[in-house]
């Protein structure tokens, strides 16, 4: 198969990019030694190979090497792999010597101006081919994705809107426009790395996609992520599970490990300014649409900025990245709603052992579906001594879900048969992942990402039923602006915590305010984008914290 296709088949994919924007040129000074790093690739969250690239810089230009091996249905071993660029960052040659299942290819490549010149081997076709080519191309081949190097040298000096000219192999080009960038931080182990993410839309002959690239303070590649294709390559080091990216922090944040089953949880705890003495405690726990410790949603850091509320109010605040995501171990693919609630539950374990915390005072609050794994651990910890819930679905998972669809749909404008044909592969979707039988009817794509553990736990748990069996004071936050998950659940679950067994319930509705907790005009997810204010309302802060020092003061 040629080499040229392969990447398709076996559902990695792409190259692309290039100049536009001028970096320095390499001048005698600039001379440097080789420098070698070691990526790996991932394909919808799964390792799928690794690159060793070495990068090469010297007056006359900038050469990236790299060797490597992709698996999928093709097995790609690359024995090498270069691209040369002139000291302009005009494209020089490009080699590559590799094999595809068991057959050999070898390509080489000219650049002269705007023409490119490919002779060689391809999946055992005879190749001799001349292309016109943008000038000032950058290379990146299908399956050598350390020549990204050179686009991350390229974008140091771009600006919004600066467009890239790419040559993706012979016969094959597109284009690369920057859209936005930014500096962030990344966590790696109890160090911190200052990033520069810059994100790109990308259009080639298979269509347009975004791409976020992102590069150290030099300008060395770090990571290459392409969202619609769930690909990421990414420095061995940042693969780990020790790194994470900080989109958010507060005074008093303490990066902690916490032991859990067989693996450690990353999280951070945020103490009080002036905290002395033995401290009460919370625990923060995101939803289905966050997996990470801030909780972001919507590019919100709901728990995050909720930590330093809580902080300030005297109460020790802890969030963690959920098992399998960030600096966190375990498997998230096998994870259940009660794994989740486990791992709170080792949460509580370690905050106990802590010499400043009143194990007596400790409560758990969850955001959205972590408000269901808040409830579950209520249920199974006998020390919490309250849980806070907020915007949580008061239906169970099946008939949420379908909500869910129903309200995406109608965002969509489906039409009436449409809707009713979508919503009964819904519920045959839900109905075989929660009995095991009925997959013959649904299409292997989705039976993919809906047999699992978790889909199974989701569909079958009950809210309603889990709160009437908690036997500590509750508080329910909702703002009655939420689109995502309407104020009527708010009523539903409140009725079932008064009808079972907490000690006290209480009711917080907060005008005025969406599912994001942030002050809005209409609630709708479409508004999200253009709220000026992006900080946790204060009415949802004074409710959580006055409730939380209510209850604290007294288990004393």
């Amino acid at each position: 198969m040629s080499i040229r296709y392969c990447i398709c088949a076996a559902m990695l994919i792409l190259a692309g990019t290039t100049t536009g924007g001028q970096a320095p040129e390499p001048t005698s000074e600039s001379t440097s030694e080789p420098t070698s790093r070691g990526y790996t690739i991932f394909a919808g969250g799964n390792v799928v190979g690794r690159e060793a690239v070495t990068v090469q810089q010297t007056a006359d230009g900038t050469t990236i090497s790299a060797t490597g091996r992709i698996s999928g249905s093709l097995d790609i071993v690359i024995d090498r792999a270069e691209v040369r660029y002139r000291a302009d960052w005009t494209p020089e040659a490009f080699e590559i010597e590799a094999t595809v299942n068991g057959g050999s290819t070898a390509l080489y490549t000219t650049f002269d101006g705007e023409t490119a010149f490919t002779k060689g081997l391809d999946g055992g076709e005879r190749i001799e081919q001349t292309d016109d080519i943008s000038a000032g191309s950058l290379v990146l081949p299908n399956v050598f994705f350390g020549a990204y190097e050179a686009l991350a040298r390229q974008l140091a000096g771009a600006a919004d809107g600066q467009e890239f000219p790419v040559y993706l192999g012979r016969g094959s080009q597109g284009a690369m426009q920057v859209t936005s960038a930014g500096e962030e931080q990344i966590q790696i182990g109890a160090a911190t790395l200052s990033v520069r993410r810059t994100s790109l839309s990308y259009t080639n002959p298979r269509g347009t996609s975004v791409v976020h690239l992102y590069a150290d303070e030099d300008g060395s590649l770090l990571r290459v992520s392409i969202p619609d294709m769930s690909l990421d390559f990414m420095r061995e080091d940042l693969a780990s599970s020790t790194s994470r990216a900080v989109v958010y922090s507060n005074p008093g944040d303490e990066t902690v490990t916490i032991p859990a089953a067989g693996f450690n949880l990353g999280g951070t705890l945020t103490r009080p300014p002036a905290g002395t003495g033995r401290m009460p405690a919370v625990i923060l726990l995101g939803g289905v649409a966050s997996s990470d410790r801030e909780g972001v949603v919507a590019g919100v850091p709901i728990l995050g900025q909720l930590a330093g509320a809580i902080a300030e109010a005297g109460i020790v605040a802890v969030r963690y990245d959920k098992r399998g995501t960030g600096q966190s171990g375990g498997r998230a693919e096998s994870a259940t709603l009660g794994d989740y609630a486990a791992d709170a539950r080792d949460v509580v374990r370690w905050l106990s052992d802590q010499p400043d915390i009143d194990r007596d005072r400790i409560a758990v609050l969850g955001f959205n579906e972590g408000a269901w794994t808040a409830l579950l651990v209520a249920t199974r910890e006998r020390r919490i001594a309250g849980v806070v819930t907020i915007a949580s679905p008061a239906a169970t998972g099946a008939d949420r879900v379908l909500e869910q669809q129903r309200q995406a749909l109608a965002r969509l404008d489906t039409s009436p048969t449409a809707l009713v044909a979508r919503i009964e592969l819904q519920n045959k979707i839900n109905e075989a992942a929660m009995t095991g039988r009925g997959w013959d009817d649904i299409p292997d794509d989705i039976r993919r990402q809906a047999d699992t553990p978790w889909f199974e736990s989701f569909l079958k748990f009950d809210p309603a039923e889990t709160i009437s069996d908690v036997r500590r004071p509750v508080l329910l936050v909702h703002g009655e602006l939420d689109a995502e998950v309407p104020v009527s659940h708010l009523d539903r679950l409140a009725e079932a915590a008064r009808d079972g067994r907490p000690t006290s319930v209480a009711v917080a509705r907060l005008p005025g305010v969406n599912h994001l907790l942030l002050p809005a005009v209409t609630g709708d997810t479409d508004e999200y984008a253009s709220l000026d204010d992006r900080d946790v309302s204060g009415a949802a802060r004074a409710s959580i914290t006055d409730w939380l020092a209510e209850t604290f003061s007294a288990v004393r």
